[in-house]
């Protein structure tokens, strides 16, 4: 029977790694607990992959998948800090209940496990539209792409959303 570490490329990637992964995250977020959390993220989107075994070049594969890790990390931070600070600005007696709070947060994680699996120039042009506000002919010209691209973009980002019914549920 062969060793797991010659039969399983994962746990070959895993060890020889780990720990290199995750001083490199702890140094971008100066915090070893998360840094913990998201090495074992991008561990996790190895095992998805289902490609550890063609990976040529280990370190710059793992930080690629580090790097959007560690970008959706920052975004979904940033969503709850956007509906904190518009809850600090509620009367106390509006303000949402614990449960509440938990149907937010639970929103949130579903909004941006949604957008991840939107390709990135579909999610920018998406979040151009419905965050910023911008006309299609807009985003075109901050995308450097035409109109009928970015409708395309939108068509793709609704039928995803369509596609998609276990992200919101209810």
């Amino acid at each position: 029977m062969p060793s797991p570490s010659t039969a399983d490329p994962v746990h070959t990637l895993y060890v020889a790694h780990h720990d290199w992964l995750h001083g490199w995250l702890r140094r971008k977020l100066g915090n070893s607990h998360q840094a913990e959390d998201l090495a074992h993220d991008t561990f996790e989107r190895v095992v998805a992959s289902r490609q550890a075994h063609a990976i040529q070049e280990p370190r710059a594969y793992l930080t690629t998948l580090a790097q959007r890790v560690l970008y959706n990390f920052w975004r979904r931070r940033e969503l709850e800090q956007a509906w904190l600070d518009a809850l600090a600005t509620l009367p106390e007696e509006v303000a949402p209940s614990p449960e509440d709070y938990a149907l937010v947060r639970e929103a949130i994680e579903a909004l941006d496990q949604w957008l991840d699996g939107l390709p990135p120039k579909v999610r920018q042009a998406f979040l151009l539209r419905r965050l910023d506000g911008l006309r299609h002919a807009e985003i075109a010209e901050a995308m450097g792409v035409s109109i009928a691209t970015v409708e395309r973009y939108m068509k793709q980002a609704l039928v995803h959303l369509y596609l998609s019914p276990q992200a919101f549920p209810g």
